[in-house]
């Protein structure tokens, strides 16, 4: 199982948006990297969720319901989408001054790829976040 970041502004697309929904088709990516990461994803592999922008916190997680398939908000095939179902609301954010504050996520992607809006974590990293977001 793999671990990932994906990151939405909330005033676009909110975590609250997302569960309203039920799941969603994580559309409209046009960076490589993040293309890459996406197509990296296997169905049930769990993903934070990050406020960009406004907040700058994880608020929750998700897990992959559907592995990649060409965006149908794209006119060039090579861009992709996966699909994602909200798993829970953290009872408390971890915002991304307490990550960068942090040195255990000196080398997290949020934090030395800022603009990168699909991203991968690391197994304790993604355990580091899970257990503050609980305490």
């Amino acid at each position: 199982m793999n671990y990932w970041l994906i990151k939405s502004e909330p005033d676009t697309y909110s975590w609250d948006d997302f569960v309203k929904e039920g799941q969603s088709m994580w559309d409209g990516v046009r960076n490589h990297t993040a293309r890459l990461n996406m197509m990296a994803m296997k169905k049930d592999d769990f993903a934070l969720f990050y406020h960009s922008n406004e907040g700058k916190e994880i608020v929750g997680l998700a897990k992959v319901t559907k592995e990649h398939y060409p965006d149908p908000t794209a006119e060039d095939p090579r861009w992709v989408v996966v699909n994602f179902e909200p798993v829970e609301k953290f009872p408390r954010p971890v915002t991304l001054a307490t990550i960068k504050a942090d040195e255990r996520f000196q080398d997290m992607a949020l934090v030395r790829l800022s603009r990168l809006s699909v991203g991968p974590v690391k197994p304790e990293e993604f355990d580091f976040i899970l257990a503050m977001a609980h305490d």
